[in-house]
């Protein structure tokens, strides 16, 4: 690694279809920021996108636990940082607005700035095993 290589945080904002990262650098600076498909090769070409930025610290994804569940296990399995980002509250999204580039660089800067710092939810354990049975239950 060379010292002119910056560092950079990603950011995520998830849906079902799609999910938008972000890139900023380590003072918070917007560089860049794409649309990916929720796939798992659109989340592999997520991860390269953003490591083209520079020396990748972390991600902060929105909804470890729901849309970005499956792109964040990909990011651990390939050893990336990932943390877990609240979507932004409502007086922020009111101030600010709403957009898929805006809510992935706020993710972003809530990793950087240290507000963001949860755990991805795994989906498994004790929780995800009573949700599996509580929905064989619910069945015809």
């Amino acid at each position: 690694m060379t010292h002119n290589t910056p560092q950079i945080t990603g950011g995520v904002d998830t849906h079902g279809q799609t999910h938008h990262a972000a890139v900023i650098d380590s003072v918070g600076r917007h560089l860049a920021d794409q649309e990916f498909p929720a796939t798992i090769r659109g989340y592999r070409d997520l991860l390269d996108w953003i490591r083209s930025h520079g020396t990748l610290v972390a991600v902060g994804v929105e909804g470890t636990g729901a849309y970005g569940a499956e792109l964040a296990r990909v990011l651990t399995a390939a050893g990336i940082t990932v943390i877990d980002v609240d979507r932004p509250d409502r007086k922020t999204r009111r101030m600010k607005g709403k957009s898929d580039p805006i809510d992935a660089y706020a993710a972003a800067t809530a990793v950087l700035s240290g507000r963001a710092t949860g755990v991805p939810k795994s989906r498994d354990g004790g929780v995800e095993a009573v949700r599996v049975l509580r929905h064989l239950g619910s069945g015809p």
